[in-house]
């Protein structure tokens, strides 16, 4: 079970149509990358990061990828996720774009 923060309860909307990515890792880290179309068209983007027992490491909402299709957001979010496995920063650092 994923312990979900503020950052992804303030973007969530069921409402909208959606493409997500789950991913577990060898050492039980799981990324959630979900990416969206607005109701204006915009692309929007949410990086999740969460240690084994569903733990919050990282979370990051973007609600506006200017020239990026869903699939190009998903696949840059994917990265970031993976990056930030690679090379964790205290959760208080991340900041919301």
């Amino acid at each position: 079970m994923r312990y979900r923060g503020e950052k992804f309860w303030a973007w969530a909307d069921p409402t909208l149509h959606h493409r997500c990515h789950d991913e577990i890792l060898d050492d039980g880290t799981t990324i959630d990358v979900q990416v969206r179309l607005s109701r204006t068209g915009d692309t929007q983007l949410f990086i999740g990061v969460y240690a084994l027992g569903g733990t919050l490491l990282m979370e990051e909402a973007y609600y506006s990828r200017p020239h990026q299709s869903m699939s190009r957001a998903l696949a840059w979010g994917v990265g970031r996720a993976r990056s930030f496995v690679s090379n964790p920063v205290p959760v208080q650092s991340i900041q919301s774009a």
